[in-house]
């Protein structure tokens, strides 16, 4: 019969007590190797939760560089076009509490970062986000108060970046069929890919 877990002691009989090394490595700040790495990722996962604790994770991508580290202890992006939808921004308006998954291209190692978040608009570093010469609106700032390094064992286990594990690209539904399966919608298929890859080129 299935067993659920219900305490932290219930946990412990299945997974060990951590090494005192990884149980406090979170540190409050911006490292000078954080931050290069940081400058490298053109990647990264934000998560947002609601007033509710309803939890939203988006993907974000830019140019490396892109993601500005205003000081020690300061960390900024921009919210470029997309569906509009506002899930992240209007999570963070009723709890500023935010999670981000820094990911650099060929690396296994990620850097996570927990912190608090408030939306900006008119900063001075604004200009200094453009890309194609569009220079966004809004910028997210982030006081960080956890950061850490996350090691490489799931792109170890998933074989992520090995290209001869990658799945044929006929096997992976497009999105025009993800989107008329999820949505139920009739609309052919090669219309909603070709509306959706013109989209997702329009970034900026």
């Amino acid at each position: 019969m299935t067993r659920v877990i219900g305490t932290t002691a219930e946990l412990r009989e299945y997974v060990k007590t951590p090494l005192r090394l990884i149980a406090d490595k979170g540190i409050d700040h911006i490292d000078a190797e954080t931050r290069r790495f940081l400058e490298l990722s053109p990647f990264f996962l934000v998560a947002t939760a609601s007033d509710d604790g309803t939890v939203d994770v988006s993907p974000r991508g830019d140019p490396a560089g892109s993601v500005l580290v205003l000081d020690d202890h300061t960390l900024a992006f921009a919210d470029r076009k997309g569906n509009r939808r506002l899930d992240s921004l209007e999570n963070l308006l009723r709890n500023p509490h935010i999670g981000l998954l820094f990911l650099v291209p060929g690396s296994g190692d990620t850097v996570r970062v927990n912190g608090r978040a408030r939306i900006v608009a008119e900063a001075p570093y604004l200009p200094r986000m453009a890309v194609q010469n569009v220079t966004p609106h809004l910028a997210v700032e982030v006081h960080v108060e956890e950061l850490f390094l996350h090691c490489s064992r799931a792109f170890v286990r998933s074989s992520l970046w090995n290209t001869e594990t990658w799945p044929d690209r006929t096997d992976v539904p497009t999105a025009g069929k993800l989107a008329r399966s999820q949505s139920g919608v009739k609309v052919p298929v090669k219309m909603l890919d070709a509306f959706m890859d013109r989209g997702s080129r329009n970034t900026y």
